[in-house]
């Protein structure tokens, strides 16, 4: 399992609230050091402290989860559909025409 993913996806939760390392642990009830090893990897939370940190975060654990879960790809297209809904049509369109180039791309390297 990559637990680096997970605590990389718990700290970019974390920094997008605003909060220092310090504050998410005092919420959540770890020592700062445990928690910086949970994100970057070297420690792996029991589930009863995982619930706490998805909860401190407000975040679904699927979302924390995602780079480690066969499901992983829904997930990631959820949350890409999410950031595009948040642009103007005509940016959505730009990435639109950029990512479907790229499949297309792709797909030629493949025959």
């Amino acid at each position: 399992m990559n637990t680096s993913s997970i605590g990389k996806r718990i700290r970019k939760y974390r920094e997008a609230k605003g909060w220092r390392q310090e504050d998410f642990a005092e919420r959540i009830g770890l020592s700062v050091t445990y928690t910086g090893m949970i994100e970057r990897g070297e420690k792996v939370p029991k589930l009863e402290t995982f619930i706490t940190i998805a909860n401190a975060l407000e975040v679904s654990a699927d979302l924390l989860l995602a780079d480690v879960l066969s499901t992983g790809y829904n997930i990631k297209s959820s949350e890409m559909t999410d950031a595009l809904s948040d642009l103007p049509s005509s940016e959505r369109e730009r990435i639109y025409s950029v990512v479907n180039t790229m499949i297309t791309f792709e797909k030629r390297g493949k025959k």
